[in-house]
Parts: C-alpha cells; sequence; structure tokens
C-alpha cells in the first residue's frame, strides 16, 4: 500500500546520509521532500503541514545537528513523529461487563463492513469468545446472504430476521444471543454510496436502541483524500470509538488513512490486509510507522510464526534433530510459510524487504510452492522419509510426475540437501551439549534442546531467520557459538 512513500521517504534518508554533517539547508531540503512524500501519498495537507513543522523542529536542535550520525537522529525524529501521527500505542477492543456485549460496524457502502464483521467475530472467535453476527443491511441485494455464507465458513451463526426494520434485527439479535449463551454480537450496519441523513439517522437510532460497548467505523484504505470528509461526519453523528482500516493490501497510494488518527482523534484499532478470514490484525502505530520507512516488522513475523507454530511441529522439530530433515518436513514448512502469509508477506516485513520488493516490480513468484509441493508429492513414501536414495532415474520419473524438468527438482533436492547437513551439525553439536551437562552434574541429565526455528523459512532458504524471538540464535553459526558456550558453562 505504502510501497511509493516507503521508496520516496527512503531516498531523502539515503541522501541525508551521504553527508558528514548536516546543515539547515540540508534539513530544510529533507522536509521538503518529506512534505512533497506525503502529499503525494495523499496525506491530509493539514496533518502534513502539523507533521512537518514538529519534525523540522526538532531536527533543528544543536543535538541533532552537532551530533556524531546527524543523518540518523533525523530517521529517529522521522520515526517519532511518524509513530505519533499514527497513534503512538495499540488501541485494544475494550469489553463491558454485560453479556453479550455489542460491537456495532458503521461506514460507507463498499468500504468492507460486511467481511471486516466477519473477519472480526473469526478473531474473537479464535480468542475464545461466541460472537454472534446480526444482519442489518436490508438495502444492498444479498447482503444477509453474503454473512450467513461467510459466517458459516468460520462456523459463527448469523440472526437475520428478514422483513424486520435494522432496529429490530438489532435488538432481535441480542436477544439471540442471550438465549443461546452468546458473548458478543456484531452489527453489520448498512451502507451507502455517500453521507446521506437516512443512512446517518438509522445508525443512530440503531447506537440508540442497543447502546453498543464498541462503534467502529469501517474504512476503505483507497478511498484516497475525501476520507477525512467521511470520518469526520461520521465521529460527529456516531461519535464511533474506533477506526478498521480495510484493503490496507492495495495498490492505492493509502495516505488518507494515516490521516484518520490525526484529523478524528479515534484511534485505528484494527487494519485487514487480505481477504482471508485471518487478515484482520490489531494496528500497532510503531510496526506501521517501521514497514513505511522501511525498517520492518520482526516482532510481526515472530507473532505469526508463534501462531503458526503448534505441539506437533515443536515435536517435528525435535525429530528433525533425531532422524534428519526429510521431505515431508520440508512440504510441512513450505504449508507453514503459506499460513504465514506467503514470501511475499513475510519479506515485506524484513527491514528493507518492501524496498526490495518494490525493486523486483513487486512481484515475487510465490508459484515456487504449489511447483515444489507436486515434485514432493511425486515421489514415493519412501523416497520422501529417505531422499537420499534418489538417483537420476528417481528424478526423471519424479519431473515427469510433477510436469517440471529435472533441473526443477535437483534445485529441490539440492535446498534438502543443505537443509539436512544443517540439521546434522546441529543433532552434534546438541548430542556434545548434552554429554557436556551429564559430565558436568553427576545425577542430572543434560538439558534437552529444542530446534529454535520459524516454521517454513528455512526450507525456503532463510534459515538464518531461525531462533527470532524465542531468544535463541539467528543464524546457524550463531547456533553453534551458542551450543558451545552452553557445553563451557556446563564444564
Amino acid at each position: 500500500m505504502f510501497d511509493s512513500l516507503s521508496d520516496r521517504l527512503n531516498d531523502t534518508f539515503d541522501r541525508l546520509r551521504g553527508k558528514g554533517k548536516l546543515t539547515e539547508a540540508d534539513i530544510t531540503s529533507a522536509m521538503r521532500d518529506i512534505r512533497m512524500a506525503l502529499l503525494e501519498a495523499d496525506v491530509n495537507f493539514k496533518v502534513v503541514k502539523e507533521f512537518v513543522a514538529k519534525t523540522k523542529e526538532r531536527c533543528m536542535t544543536a543535538e541533532v545537528m552537532e551530533s556524531l550520525s546527524p543523518a540518523q537522529n533525523v530517521v529517529k525524529i522521522v520515526l517519532d513523529e511518524l509513530t505519533e501521527m499514527l497513534g503512538s500505542t495499540e488501541s485494544k477492543l475494550v469489553f463491558s461487563n454485560r453479556i453479550p456485549n455489542v460491537i456495532m460496524l458503521v461506514g460507507l457502502q463498499g468500504s468492507g463492513k460486511t467481511t471486516a464483521a466477519v473477519k472480526l467475530a473469526y478473531l474473537l472467535k479464535k480468542q475464545g469468545r461466541s460472537p454472534l453476527l446480526a444482519a442489518c443491511d436490508v438495502y444492498r441485494p444479498a447482503a444477509a446472504d453474503q454473512l450467513a455464507t461467510l459466517g458459516g465458513e468460520i462456523g459463527v451463526p448469523v440472526f437475520r430476521g428478514d422483513g424486520a426494520h435494522p432496529v429490530d434485527i438489532a435488538k432481535g439479535a441480542i436477544q439471540e444471543a442471550v438465549d443461546h449463551l452468546r458473548d458478543v454480537v456484531i452489527v453489520d450496519t448498512a451502507g451507502r454510496l455517500q453521507i446521506d441523513e437516512q443512512m446517518m439517522q438509522e445508525a443512530v437510532d440503531i447506537k440508540k436502541a442497543v447502546k453498543p460497548d464498541q462503534v467502529l467505523m469501517v474504512v476503505d484504505a483507497m478511498t484516497g483524500q475525501d476520507i477525512v470528509n467521511v470520518v469526520s461526519t461520521f465521529a460527529e453523528r456516531t461519535d464511533f470509538d474506533g477506526v478498521i482500516i480495510s484493503k490496507l493490501d492495495g495498490d492505492a497510494r493509502g495516505g488518507g488513512a494515516l490521516s484518520v488518527r490525526q484529523v478524528t482523534g479515534k484511534p485505528i484499532k484494527f487494519v485487514s490486509m487480505g481477504e482471508k478470514p485471518d487478515s484482520l490484525e490489531p494496528f500497532y502505530p510503531d510496526r506501521m510507522a517501521k514497514r513505511i520507512l522501511g525498517m520492518g516488522d520482526v516482532v510481526g513475523i515472530i507473532e505469526k510464526a508463534q501462531e503458526a507454530a503448534d505441539a506437533e511441529q515443536l515435536e517435528a522439530a525435535e525429530r528433525m534433530l533425531r532422524e534428519g530433515f526429510t521431505m515431508n518436513d520440508m512440504l510441512d514448512q513450505m504449508k507453514a510459510v503459506k499460513k504465514m502469509g506467503g514470501m511475499k508477506g513475510i519479506l515485506g516485513m524484513l527491514p528493507g524487504g518492501q524496498r526490495a520488493l518494490n525493486q523486483m516490480g513487486g512481484n515475487l513468484d510465490e508459484g515456487i510452492f504449489d511447483k515444489n509441493e507436486a515434485i514432493i508429492m511425486s515421489m514415493t513414501k519412501e523416497e520422501r522419509l529417505r531422499p537420499s536414495i534418489i538417483n537420476g532415474q528417481r528424478r526423471a520419473r519424479i519431473a515427469k510426475g510433477a510436469g517440471v524438468t529435472p533441473t526443477e527438482v535437483n534445485g529441490l533436492m539440492k535446498q534438502w540437501g543443505e537443509m539436512n547437513k544443517m540439521m546434522g551439525r546441529m543433532r552434534t553439536m546438541a548430542n556434545q551439549a548434552q554429554a557436556g551437562g551429564k559430565k558436568g552434574k553427576k545425577g542430572k541429565k543434560g538439558k534437552k534442546m529444542r530446534m529454535p526455528n520459524i516454521p517454513g523459512l528455512d526450507a525456503m532458504g532463510l534459515g538464518g531467520m531461525g531462533g527470532l524471538g524465542t531468544g535463541g540464535p539467528k543464524s546457524d553459526m550463531d547456533l553453534l557459538r551458542q551450543m558451545e558456550a552452553q557445553m563451557r558453562n556446563k564444564k
């Protein structure tokens, strides 16, 4: 979404880093470039004016100008101010003690309210709650059918109340939740092509009738500058509590979304980064600011990896240390990468990753997953468990079965070979560390070591990411050094 803005800002920072000492003219020029980059990204003019003024004032201090690394200080100031503009800290949903809690969604037609309602229900269900969806959009054709279909896909019931007034449907949904022990009701209200009095009054009436604990406005990230007028009107009439930004994975400039918090004072609570039910994410201003400035979101990668990991994968990691890396393990890790958002999603969250993607034209061939999966599925059970037995004749057969060339099979075999070698080195060091523990403390067994790993990255040639967020090593060599240190400590 913010690819162009990120590139423009990084070009500005690169020019600053090329100077040993910054002058007032350098700062002024950099602020001019930042102002143009923000305006071209559709950030509101008043927001840009205030942002640049505050940033320039902080950058012109002697503490920055006379420091040993003034360019880095400027980047830090821009990061701080951008984070402040986006809301400083995460704003979580606030639940009351009453049952059920009611969350009401408002917004224009086409903003993505219905899909946002389903994604929010999916998120709350994962957190252990029992949501109920209320279909209060009685005007858009098949709106209730769409909500019922999507709700059915994630296992969340939908209260329709066909033919009734939206206010009555909302009330009926709450009673339904009480009767069936549902602790959250998500009210999907109607939208219009533009702001009109009838729509606003209906939203006000529903709010008065059900007294929601949270009113969230769904905003299309691709709306542009007009987003400011829309959110201002809704804030005045419905006094919403927070914002869900949808379609943040689109290719529009998206700067209007950055203006929402500053214009209304209302926090951004969630962002939608895709079409799948699990694509709704809590909004972290600091992480978004870092991604815009090309600093990545490593914490986000760790959280996705932890979510993708489960007990079976931890057991598989220990088995790999004991027995080696099989093709079945590689297939599992590729599936884990898909679950984490694919290589494009992961790379975009790495420092400098979004810029690298932009330089590649924003394209990354995710089809390699499907191709490698087809190759593995063309192997026999024995070949998957013991890939070392695959000779030239077998490779030709596998290539024919998968519809690929023998060269592509060779490429996958090379990846497997590198991973298997690494597992061998790790297994050796783990055994040595365990043996050292037994010698050092009589009667106590050596500490059993888990393989620090982000599922799926190693299989795709990103093994250097292993251990992030686990307190473990960040590369194969770091792992060996850590094991050696553990051996020394135990001795």
